[in-house]
């Protein structure tokens, strides 16, 4: 069994998510007491890693990008995003591969 910690609220999966900006790419690059850890390649300046982390989430799951909002950790490593349009299986696909 793995560690991804999923939540749900309302017609939203919630996602915790541990980000590593100024990386080479962007990428999930495993776990991190539960959360997804998420290298980032943007800078932790004026909301541009956040920007990217919900790009990327969008992107990875076929989805708008209205449909992944940030709802904790604006400011901060660890994060919540809501994510809706999509099922819990293709959350943990994307966040788990392999497993």
């Amino acid at each position: 069994m793995d560690d991804l910690k999923l939540s749900t609220r309302g017609d939203a999966i919630l996602l915790d998510v541990h980000v590593v900006p100024r990386a080479a790419k962007t990428a999930i690059v495993g776990l991190h007491d539960g959360r997804v850890k998420v290298a980032l390649d943007a800078p932790p300046v004026d909301g541009a890693a956040n920007a990217a982390l919900l790009r990327f989430f969008a992107d990875a799951l076929s989805l708008r990008l209205r449909d992944v909002s940030l709802v904790r950790g604006e400011k901060g490593r660890q994060k919540t995003l809501a994510i809706r349009g999509t099922d819990e299986a293709s959350v943990r696909a994307l966040c788990l591969p392999g497993r």
